[in-house]
């Protein structure tokens, strides 16, 4: 079976300051001595988490999403991380998904962060993205979307949606206790693993972030988590150890099966 080696980045962002946060990545991406597959950076890498998209969004052929597909390509990796945004004449939180080939998918952002005023400034996504690599099937979701189990749900019945559960995330310290909480949880009712990357430091609106970035196994033990401290760090996942728990435990099998259909006014 195969394995699938990820690499977190766990980072203070310059508060909304493009080139100083690319630079900054860049160093920290090239600097990756391990072999690695995947690098997953926080949300709103490049800017931290700002409601100011109609000074700071970038189109789909701007300097961010350029700078992810040279890095992607140099680096020979897989890169992904959100940011803001403009895509016909409407902002998004987008977590992109870069082959070093220079193809992309991405997502946007379901879930908008009303309490912050989110979905003042952004348009909701309406669509899951599923990314597969090597065999292995990776559902992107961003931060809030955490909140929402029916959004990353596996159903029931047949072949697992997916195998690892991403969330880039600027989660803060006040939280945190949410975050942790709720990321074990994903991984114990979908059995799968689960991805959660978060930032450090202060933002522009003096909210604390405190990291706690963590990987889980599909039976909720925690893999790795890093609290207070930037951090880089990279850990293999293997796919039998995946297979091994849904074939003894197939708890996942007698969950409800179920479609997520769309409103009439989202899809119009």
């Amino acid at each position: 079976m195969s394995t699938l080696t990820i690499t977190i980045i766990q980072t203070h962002l310059h508060w909304e300051d493009r080139a100083a946060n690319l630079l900054m990545l860049e160093k920290k991406i090239m600097g990756i001595q391990e072999k690695t597959e995947l690098v997953v950076l926080p949300e709103m890498f490049s800017t931290g988490f700002s409601m100011r998209p109609e000074a700071l969004a970038e189109t789909m052929d701007g300097e961010s999403v350029s700078w992810m597909k040279k890095t992607a390509a140099v680096k020979k990796i897989i890169l992904t991380g959100s940011l803001i945004i403009e895509d016909g004449g409407q902002y998004f939180n987008r977590l992109l998904w870069v082959l070093p080939d220079g193809n992309l998918g991405y997502y946007d952002k379901r879930h908008r962060f009303a309490f912050a005023g989110e979905n003042e400034h952004y348009t909701p996504g309406n669509k899951r993205m599923i990314a597969s690599v090597k065999g292995w099937k990776v559902n992107l979701q961003v931060c809030y979307d955490l909140r929402f189990p029916v959004w990353a749900r596996q159903s029931g019945g047949g072949e697992a949606a997916y195998d690892i559960l991403l969330y880039s995330a600027n989660w803060p310290e006040r939280r945190i206790h949410a975050w942790k909480t709720l990321l074990m949880a994903r991984a114990i009712e979908n059995q799968c693993y689960v991805v959660g990357v978060n930032r450090v430091g202060d933002d522009g609106n003096g909210i604390h972030y405190n990291g706690e970035s963590m990987v889980i196994d599909p039976l909720g033990e925690v893999l790795y988590t890093k609290k207070n401290a930037e951090d880089i760090h990279t850990l293999v996942l293997e796919k039998d150890a995946l297979e091994n728990i849904r074939t003894r435990f197939p708890f996942w099998k007698d969950a409800d099966e179920f479609n997520i259909i769309q409103s009439r006014a989202e899809n119009e």
